[in-house]
């Protein structure tokens, strides 16, 4: 400012001298001057900020809720949902992947199962609910773990990888202090800064494998998948089971047992899911996951009366395409087959079994003697029908 006003002094001082020329050059320093003094008293202040047009008097001052609602940053990280603006447009890239809605069906299915097991456990009123299913990267929810908590790994077998189930604080004391007979109303006893003892980690460790028993119970109907709790750990870097970047599925359940309570998180990753991801993709078509047992039965029978055509095959030999060719009527090929030899029968070009030839009346028949339709004969039916 002291510099701007020594250098309106100076146009001041010059102004006199342009006398001819005009005088109102002075005046519109001076306007421009005050105006400049306003704008940057403003900008002191930090709430306003001037954004400028293309032409005189298209100037728009924008106050700092404009400016907080352009950015995304309401003051408020609360709801992490309402995100709007260029921080919307940031996090949009972060972990966008598709909708599995028969995974939804199954997480479902668990909360219906754990809140019965889970009664049966505690021998307490227990309710199970799902808060939601998100999908996350690995190492960001690494990071959002809070501490102290109990990780368990498990595996599934036939999809070959890991999951991980995070149970924290809260509700592992409400299951200590259930299980071991506290009374209700009362509060669980929670000491700070000390690590897990042993009686409170295989207390926890009952209860994760209830749970997972009744996830296995939850993915049966869609496929066999069996988790084993592989270890329990209380730090993450030690229950990293996919890279940082990887995606994941989050399931976050919520377990109270009348005033106490706490969560469960399950996390899949996306690279655990993949083997059935075609049966996680297809939409809900009843309890049964799709199965029509009544379209079952009847392709079952129309199978049974479908016709096919056989083949008796009295003999067959090589002979050069000149000899074939010529052939003329009322030449004998000679077969090395007797009255007694046994005939191949096919279907196609697939040996089903070896017959007898012989006459019923005035048919010829045949009359099977042994069936060549083994495994690997059902095999090659099968590869020759895809």
């Amino acid at each position: 400012m002291a510099e701007w006003e020594a250098e309106a002094g100076e146009g001041d001082a010059t102004g006199g001298d342009d006398a001819a020329g005009g005088g109102g050059a002075t005046g519109d320093d001076d306007a421009f001057a005050a105006e400049w003094e306003a704008m940057v008293g403003d900008d002191d202040d930090g709430t306003t900020v001037a954004v400028a047009g293309e032409g005189p008097g298209s100037e728009r001052i924008l106050n700092q809720d404009e400016i907080d609602n352009l950015l995304g940053f309401d003051g408020s990280e609360e709801d992490g949902d309402s995100d709007s603006g260029i921080r919307a447009i940031i996090d949009s890239g972060l972990v966008s992947y598709e909708r599995l809605p028969m995974l939804e069906i199954v997480f479902d299915r668990l909360v219906r199962m754990m809140t019965t097991s889970l009664r049966n456990f505690t021998s307490d009123n227990v309710e199970v609910s799902l808060d939601n299913i998100s999908s996350i990267r690995f190492g960001d929810y690494l990071n959002s773990i809070p501490l102290p908590a109990i990780l368990a790994v498990f595996r599934a077998e036939q999809l070959d990888n890991y999951g991980l189930m995070t149970v924290d604080s809260n509700l592992i004391y409400s299951i200590v202090d259930v299980l071991l007979g506290g009374h209700r109303g009362t509060a669980a006893m929670r000491v700070e800064g000390r690590p897990y003892t042993t009686i409170e980690r295989q207390l926890v460790q009952k209860m994760i494998k209830v749970v997972l028993h009744d996830a296995q119970r939850a993915f049966a109907p869609l496929t066999q998948v069996d988790f084993t709790l592989d270890r329990i750990e209380t730090n993450p870097r030690f229950a990293a089971i996919a890279r940082p970047a990887n995606a994941a599925i989050l399931v976050r359940l919520r377990i109270d047992m009348e005033d106490r309570g706490g969560r469960i998180e399950l996390m899949l990753p996306y690279s655990t899911l993949e083997p059935i991801r075609k049966m996680l993709l297809q939409q809900f078509m009843g309890e049964k996951f799709g199965r029509d047992n009544i379209w079952e039965s009847h392709l079952a029978s129309q199978l049974w009366s479908t016709g096919i055509d056989v083949q008796a095959v009295l003999d067959e030999y090589q002979t050069p395409l000149s000899k074939v060719m010529g052939l003329e009527v009322g030449d004998t090929i000679m077969l090395n087959t007797n009255p007694d030899s046994e005939i191949l029968m096919r279907c196609g070009t697939i040996p089903v079994a070896k017959a007898k030839i012989g006459r019923m009346g005035h048919h010829v028949a045949v009359r099977v003697s042994k069936t060549l339709t083994t495994a690997n004969t059902a095999k090659k039916l099968q590869e020759q029908a895809r």
